[in-house]
This record gives C-alpha cells, sequence and structure tokens, in this order.
C-alpha cells in the first residue's frame, strides 16, 4: 500500500495547525517554542513530500536551511527564556513586560 501526497499534505496541515494553537493559546514560554518548532517541522514534511513528487531536489536540499535555522532559533529561543527565568522566576509570557523598567 502506497501513501499518497494527499496523506503528507494533510499531516503536515495538521502538524501546523497544532503548532498555530499552541503559540495562540498557550502561556509557557518553553511550550510556545516548541510549537514553532513544530510548524517548522510541518513546513519540511511539506516540502520533502512535494519535492518528492515532483521529483526535484531543490525542495530537501531547503529542507536543510530550514533545518539549521530552526535549530539556531531553538538555541536562542532557549536563552532567552533561561534569562528572563533568572530574572522572573516564571516561564509564564503573561508575567513578562519587557518595555517596563
Amino acid at each position: 500500500m502506497e501513501i499518497t501526497l494527499n496523506w503528507y499534505l494533510a499531516l503536515g496541515v495538521v502538524l501546523f495547525t497544532l503548532g498555530v494553537l499552541g503559540v495562540l493559546f498557550r502561556r509557557n514560554a518553553i511550550v510556545i517554542l516548541m510549537s514553532v518548532e513544530l510548524m517548522l517541522n510541518a513546513v519540511n514534511l511539506t516540502l520533502v513530500a512535494l519535492s518528492q513528487a515532483m521529483g526535484d531536489v531543490s525542495g530537501q536540499v531547503l529542507v536543510f536551511f530550514v533545518i539549521s535555522v530552526a535549530a539556531a532559533e531553538a538555541a536562542v529561543g532557549l536563552a532567552i527564556v533561561i534569562a528572563l527565568f533568572r530574572k522572573k522566576v516564571t516561564v509564564d509570557v503573561g508575567a513578562f513586560n519587557l518595555f517596563k523598567y
């Protein structure tokens, strides 16, 4: 049994939607970062599926760049969360008011 392109695209849409919902409705900074990573992985899945379906490797090459950007985003984002946690002792984004002295 072969899995068609539509299943991969549907899975990508579901993963991306879960990521968007996590960013919009969760208050924990670490969960928000994980939701952004989920959205990037959904895009990667879609790029690889479409690249395979079209017979072109350019989508798969683009996935390597997206993965490297995601790794850098995770490292910088986690460093910012740790710095804010040391200052406020919470990771709740509602407690952060960075524009106030």
